[in-house]
């Protein structure tokens, strides 16, 4: 799915390559680094449009993006006393 999207876009070039590729396991995620060569005058349109894609294209997929979750649990004391 990266490739495609990165492959599609209008702005990035096909060479030299695009580097895409898993860069670190954590606790809940995969985490991947996605690094397309475009012209210097584009970059931050690429970077932008590009981000945006591949999150519309996780949602359309049903692929979710972790966040960090913590349970929290009261315990309420039976009695005090002074």
């Amino acid at each position: 799915m990266l490739e495609r999207v990165v492959r599609d876009h209008p702005l990035t070039l096909d060479d030299p390559a695009p580097m895409i590729a898993v860069n670190q396991l954590g606790d809940s995620s995969v985490n991947f680094v996605v690094r397309p060569w475009v012209k210097t005058d584009y970059y931050w349109t690429a970077y932008f449009e590009l981000t945006r894609s591949i999150k519309e294209q996780f949602d359309a997929a049903g692929i979710s993006i972790p966040f960090p979750q913590r349970d929290v649990h009261l315990l309420q004391a039976s009695g005090t006393q002074n």
